[in-house]
């Protein structure tokens, strides 16, 4: 990542933009869900934040397993065993290729995201924080990199600190940094893309930073890998997670990235087959990364799934994706704002595909109900960012989030559906 404008005291990077253009239409064709109406109207999916639609290719990607290669992984010689076990590490390699890693065994499948973080926390965390130890976090995390870390606060004598979010513009107080980085700090966990606000962090300055002192970072990217590129060795983490599920694929896979070194220091975090090298009755040696942290049958399908998932997000370009989910965003906050009673809430730089608002007099709820009845599929509520809404004095919101497949007439519906609730509910 290179290049970029300052925000306090570290510089936002932006990721050069990839040479080639995104035509939605065309990738529309490859998504099956995306061709039927919705309450008597054409469907228009704006709930990507919350997940993506899957297209065709990850579809029959998992259907093929099934039928031909289905077998479990790592555990015998015959020729469906061979198959998948090949398929599942081709996946593996995939993914490591997808984030940069130096090296396969850098990559953990787990169920997404939400496990990814709970792994480490529970893991790393839990061998490695103690009383007056300090888990440092920014105000704008989704509840998945913030709850497995106030688990393992209170099961170490740990404790949480934030850095602290500024309202008016929807950007973290990066110089307010210095002075919460102390010497307690031992993690730095962050978000790479707020799924609230849109505003991508600046990841790569903020670990460098981490690192200078000495501190572990962890990188939540469940928002952000779907649109950007994402390479772990330039951004310098030490550990990123995200899901497969807002990557185009299948539900219930996901990865953990972990650099080498720093995943041989942690110990299990499931025990049972697969991650052991030699069981007593009393006692197990325990199998390298990754399967170390890879207990049970794995999520073979998913792996196949997601395989297939990032070879189409690559050839769409994620550059491509990031370009074009910032312009639509930035076009429905433009769009959006002209309604009367209507409030934005801030990104800081491009939104990258997400905004979020609320409507005077009418409770974020009824609005995405009303959205649904006109074909338009909206998220209402918390977003599962409870603290960073209260920063912003409010309990729910509704969001509209886009990715490669959402057009500009999308756009156009968006706010014309939003127009229209606003005078149903005056």
């Amino acid at each position: 990542m290179q290049g970029g404008r300052r925000v306090g005291w570290l510089p936002v990077t932006r990721i050069p933009e990839h040479p080639a253009t995104l035509d939605p239409e065309a990738l529309r064709g490859e998504f099956p869900i995306l061709h039927q109406a919705a309450k008597g109207h054409p469907l228009v999916y704006l709930d990507n934040a919350a997940t993506t639609q899957k297209p065709r290719r990850v579809i029959d990607a998992v259907s093929r397993y099934y039928e031909r290669d289905n077998a479990n992984v790592h555990r015998a010689s015959h020729t469906l065993a061979a198959r998948a076990t090949a398929a599942f590490e081709a996946a593996r390699a995939r993914a490591a290729r997808f984030l940069g890693a130096a090296d396969p065994g850098e990559i953990l499948f787990t169920r997404g995201t939400t496990e990814a973080i709970n792994l480490l926390a529970h893991a790393w965390g839990g061998s490695q924080l103690g009383p007056g130890d300090v888990i440092l976090l920014t105000a704008m995390e989704h509840h998945s990199n913030l709850v497995p870390w106030q688990l393992v606060a209170r099961s170490t004598g740990a404790r949480l600190r934030f850095i602290p979010l500024d309202p008016a513009t929807g950007g973290l107080r990066l110089n307010e940094l210095g002075s919460l980085m102390t010497p307690e700090v031992r993690l730095l966990g962050m978000t790479h893309v707020s799924n609230v606000l849109g505003t991508e962090n600046p990841v790569t300055e903020l670990c460098r930073e981490a690192a200078r002192r000495g501190i572990v970072t962890l990188v939540d990217a469940a928002q952000g890998a779907g649109h950007l590129p994402i390479d772990v060795r330039e951004v310098g983490c030490d550990f990123l997670a995200c899901s497969g599920h807002k990557l185009c694929g299948p539900t219930g896979i996901g990865l953990l990235y972990g650099r080498a070194d720093r995943l041989r220091l942690l110990p299990p975090w499931q025990g049972g087959g697969e991650m052991i090298e030699r069981v007593e009755r009393e006692a197990s040696t325990y199998a390298p990364a990754p399967q170390r942290f890879e207990a049970g049958t794995p999520d073979i399908a998913g792996a196949v799934g997601l395989h297939a998932a990032m070879d189409f997000l690559e050839e769409a370009g994620r550059s491509a994706i990031g370009a074009h989910s910032r312009r639509l965003a930035g076009e429905a906050a433009e769009q959006l704002a002209g309604i009367p009673g209507l409030r934005l809430l801030p990104s800081q730089g491009p939104r990258v595909g997400v905004v979020s608002f609320t409507l005077d007099g009418v409770h974020a709820h009824d609005l995405a109900v009303y959205s649904a009845e006109a074909g338009v599929a909206l998220r209402s509520g918390h977003h599962c960012a409870q603290p960073l809404l209260r920063d912003f004095g409010i309990e729910s919101a509704v969001r509209a989030s886009f990715h490669c497949y959402n057009t500009r007439g999308e756009v156009g519906r968006l706010v014309e559906v939003i127009s229209a609730a606003r005078r149903f509910f005056a």
